[in-house]
């Protein structure tokens, strides 16, 4: 067997073993060990380490997709001089994670345009980049998943994806109010974290406020306290940078 022979091999047993760094670099890591002189470990070595990487990445892309962010807003991207004081001196403490790993909770409540989903979104696409399963969702659309799940006899199963995922954002708390069975199906569901599970929260409403999505203020007691308990509150009152970029594009 020849040279290009055995390259075709290669190829074609790396395509049905799915090692697609072992495909694309075999060739060039070899020209690179044989001008290192490198041996045959080491060049193995190095072709098991791309793979390796490769996967870790790919991972990471899907773990990315399967999120369900909305949309794709970064860290960097935050214009710091528009952030409300307390979230620019908290953030460098948050964006470390270290919150995930104590299985801690963030609130971020504030009116309106200050940055909130913006921030908890950049720490979720953080958070999926360093290997974490992430999930976005709203609490509107997380109540309708519910709901569906316990009719069609699938809620244990949601609940114990639910409880699995290393961080999950619910957006939008406080933007519609829940019927009793609503809010008691929310609460359980967000309680099964508690304690263990990072969750975290952005919200226009302050704490007292809470009774009027909820309605029962029982109810509305044991979330709080639960969803605080040793969480990070963020206080994200400050200017709507959404107004700002209008006023900058009217003026344009």
């Amino acid at each position: 067997m020849n040279a290009r022979e055995i390259s075709q091999q290669i190829e074609q047993l790396s395509r049905q073993l799915r090692l697609p760094a072992i495909r694309r670099e075999f060739e060039p890591v070899a020209i690179e060990a044989t001008r290192e002189k490198l041996s045959y470990e080491h060049y193995l070595l190095r072709l098991m380490e791309s793979e390796y990487a490769t996967r870790i990445e790919n991972r990471r892309k899907v773990q990315l997709r399967q999120a369900g962010f909305v949309q794709y807003k970064y860290l960097h991207d935050i214009q710091w001089e528009d952030l409300p004081e307390d979230a620019a001196s908290k953030l460098p403490i948050l964006e470390r994670l270290d919150f995930i790993k104590a299985g801690q909770n963030i609130i971020f409540s504030g009116n309106p345009g200050t940055g909130k989903t913006h921030l908890a979104t950049g720490l979720g696409i953080l958070a999926c980049q360093q290997g974490y399963k992430v999930l976005f969702t709203t609490v509107p659309r997380l109540l309708t998943q519910i709901r569906e799940s316990r009719s069609q006899k699938l809620l244990r199963t949601l609940e114990n994806r639910f409880e699995k995922f290393d961080l999950v954002i619910c957006d939008e708390f406080g933007y519609i109010s829940f019927d009793k069975e609503g809010a008691e199906l929310l609460f359980s569901h967000l309680s099964l974290r508690c304690g263990r599970k990072s969750t975290i929260i952005t919200t226009n409403l302050s704490f007292d406020r809470w009774k009027e999505i909820f309605g029962d203020p029982v109810l509305t007691a044991a979330m709080v306290d639960r969803l605080t308990h040793r969480a990070y509150m963020v206080n994200m009152n400050g200017k709507s940078f959404r107004v700002k970029e209008t006023k900058q594009m009217m003026e344009k």
